[in-house]
């Protein structure tokens, strides 16, 4: 526990000196991103504000990454790639004295992913008049005052489709969202509100131009619909597209791109692209330097709110840390604000590496009996592998063809004994 909280405040103190000096480099990003006459006119902020980790250290380009339970809110296909079992609970400091908690739960068992997250935002609010006096409404007997919240929670499916030793597969999921908002009503009449939203997603991985060795493919290609839904009380949800893509030339780094096309529902057919936001895009950088630390940083170049990111992660046993600073038109230094945390605990994977492990092992001594000319044996050796692993097609490519062997052996020596 020592070493966590030391390498909390060293990541703080870190972040911190990253901040100073970025204001003329956010003016001119401010200048290239212009600005967006349709900003504002979506409900429900917390579905769009990010809770932190990964996902947030990477200016939100990870729709195509997915390398932990941040993929609920970037691309619900996640949850049947992830290694690990997660628990992951974030805290975000985000504008003055409001805050976003959140916390994620995901599972994966073989090629079928589940994931379950909360998310809760929440900022006091205390009405003043022109003479800096608290006051009441008609309608109240109680001063004007209270909590805005919103709170979002999630389930997630997830599946990957043909998913077989040579063939990443196409990963699939979806995930339905219950939104609730609440105003108390010593502020505003009638203003609380829900919804039902859907997200969907996909992502499939192929090799190109990849320098190392590994299993894994090293470039992705998503597609998202994010938030959709109908109007609540009259005001459209953020709903949008994102395509991205991830490239890893080499194992420890990691190039992100996401482009997003926000639109809104009127009815369940009906789109509207011209009273949306502007499109954006997004770029994302991840280096682990270490096993067991990794840097990030990102630039989400949207008209109205540009914003960079930095982070980085920290692995300390079974134990995840994630420490990111925000530089967009809200940060503020004094509060301090625009820092978030993400703390996670990595509960196993449900024995799938060692299966895996255990497989390779009766297929190399397949091998070994094969070379050696005992074919039977070797056949037994593969036929444990594929019990194990089914789809672990090189051991039922080399039993067919031992197989094929045997019979042809059998044949011949039938064969010579008729002669």
């Amino acid at each position: 526990m020592k070493r966590f909280s030391a390498s909390l405040a060293f990541l703080l103190l870190a972040s911190c000196a990253w901040a100073q000096g970025l204001e003329d480099w956010y003016a001119a990003l401010g200048e290239i991103a212009g600005i967006d006459s349709h900003a504002g006119k979506a409900a429900f902020w917390a579905l769009v504000i990010p809770p932190g980790g990964m996902y947030q250290s990477m200016g939100t380009a990870y729709s195509a990454v997915l390398k932990d339970s941040g993929y609920l809110e970037a691309n619900p296909a996640g949850s049947a790639l992830l290694k690990d079992t997660e628990i992951s609970i974030y805290h975000n400091d985000w504008i003055g004295e409001s805050r976003l908690e959140a916390g994620i739960f995901t599972i994966r068992d073989a090629d079928l992913g589940i994931g379950l997250g909360a998310k809760l935002l929440y900022l006091p609010f205390t009405a003043i008049n022109t003479w800096g006096e608290r006051y009441r409404n008609p309608w109240s007997t109680e001063t004007a005052k209270g909590y805005y919240t919103e709170f979002v929670g999630t389930a997630n499916l997830a599946y990957n489709l043909f998913h077989t030793f040579y063939f990443s597969g196409l990963t699939v999921g979806g995930s339905l969202k219950f939104a609730s908002r609440s105003v108390p009503e010593t502020i505003a009449q009638g203003q609380s509100a829900s919804a039902l939203i859907f997200d969907f997603g996909a992502i499939t991985k192929v090799n190109f131009l990849k320098f190392y060795y590994s299993r894994e493919n090293n470039l992705a290609f998503a597609v998202t619909m994010k938030n959709l839904g109908l109007p609540v009380s009259g005001d459209p949800l953020p709903s949008s597209m994102v395509i991205g893509l991830a490239y890893n030339p080499i194992k420890p780094m990691t190039f992100s791109f996401d482009i997003t096309v926000p639109f809104y529902l009127s009815t369940p057919l009906g789109l509207d692209l011209a009273g949306a936001e502007g499109i954006s895009e997004a770029i994302g950088f991840n280096w682990a330097l270490l096993e067991t630390l990794g840097v990030q940083a990102g630039l989400n170049l949207k008209a109205g709110l540009p914003r960079l990111s930095a982070g980085v992660t920290v692995l300390i046993d079974s134990l995840t840390m994630n420490l990111n600073y925000t530089v967009d038109l809200m940060t503020s230094l004094t509060p301090f604000d625009r820092v978030s945390i993400e703390i996670k605990m990595n509960l196993g994977d449900l024995g799938r590496q060692d299966r895996e492990t255990a497989a390779r092992e009766y297929y190399l001594a397949g091998i070994e009996f094969y070379a050696k000319g005992n074919l039977e044996e070797a056949i037994v050796q593969w036929e444990k592998a594929l019990a194990i692993l089914p789809n672990f097609l090189p051991a039922l490519e080399m039993t067919r063809t031992a197989s094929k062997a045997v019979e042809l052996q059998k044949q011949m020596e039938a064969a010579q004994k008729l002669q």
